[in-house]
């Protein structure tokens, strides 16, 4: 069990899944939290790193900090995606070792699982086959976290729990239409192509500037401390996952959704799924229009 007052540090704290960790700690009554930004604390930046452990002494440190992003990103940005999280992991848990943190959780992701792994994944099968190609930097960065988090278990007794939750949505989340992951993307494009279809041209201008957009909310945390009391090697967050989700399927469960909000407007109308992915096409062309539009 946490103490109210215990000095805890999420690092990550403005992005989706570390304001959610916030959000939760703050719900549950834990008041001494630290947060700071990346120009506060680059944790790219092993000194700055060191600095920030040696002046605030945090008890427990949440990771939810990482250079993250979709397909797209992954796919450019080869490099900085395993060179980005392998220092950030390396800083943020050297220091919490070296400055006895009493626990850790390390957040990852399912990416690390082989690509042809029986749905649902199960932690058993890390490491079992390959990894899919596309982000296999950031899974290698991710995997490497966790073997971190428990080598450090075995030959020093800490208490590191690393933790991979499946694709997430909520508040903070990344809405950029290149580098995002598929359903805030979806979301967002689903959005543009009602906005196309009104020929609200304002709203798509003011859409394509705004960062971030928020959804729905999401608890994680503290609870899984809670309940883990020892330092498995590895645990899947989400334990009622019962396979992948076709992009159709997804498409529809957005658009049902659309649909549930628009049917309480006055006059509105149902828009098929085949409405709304032939808009999505029409929306590739119309989001290269206003790239660099001021």
């Amino acid at each position: 069990m946490l103490d109210k007052n215990a000095k805890i540090y999420v690092a990550g704290h403005r992005g989706l899944v570390g304001s959610a960790i916030w959000k939760n700690l703050q719900d549950k009554g834990y008041t001494n939290l630290i947060g700071k930004t990346h120009k506060e604390v680059d944790l790219l930046d092993a000194v700055a790193v060191r600095r920030f452990f040696d002046e605030e002494q945090p008890e427990y440190v949440f990771l939810a900090a990482a250079f993250v992003g979709g397909i797209m990103a992954n796919s450019i940005y080869r490099a900085d995606f395993i060179y980005k999280n392998l220092q950030i992991q390396q800083n943020v848990i050297g220091e919490s070792f070296r400055h006895n943190v009493k626990k850790l959780l390390f957040l990852g992701s399912t990416c690390i699982y082989p690509r042809d792994a029986e749905q649902p994944m199960k932690e058993e099968v890390l490491l079992t086959s390959p990894l899919e190609y596309t982000n296999e930097p950031y899974a290698i960065a991710k995997i490497a976290g966790l073997k971190m988090c428990e080598s450090f278990n075995l030959q020093y007794g800490t208490n590191y729990i690393a933790v991979m939750p499946t694709n997430l949505y909520g508040p903070n989340d990344n809405f950029d239409l290149e580098r995002s992951h598929v359903l805030p993307a979806m979301i967002r494009k689903i959005h543009l192509a009602h906005c196309l279809k009104q020929g609200d041209w304002d709203a798509i201008r003011k859409d394509l500037d705004l960062r971030p957009v928020e959804g729905s909310h999401i608890q994680i945390g503290v609870d899984l401390c809670r309940k883990y009391k020892e330092s498995p090697t590895v645990i899947n967050a989400v334990e009622a996952h019962h396979g992948d989700v076709e992009p159709e399927t997804l498409i529809a469960c957005v658009v049902q959704a659309a649909d549930t909000i628009s049917a309480a407007r006055p006059g509105a109308r149902r828009e098929t799924l085949e409405t709304y992915t032939n808009r999505l096409k029409q929306l590739e062309d119309i989001t290269n229009q206003f790239k660099g539009v001021d």
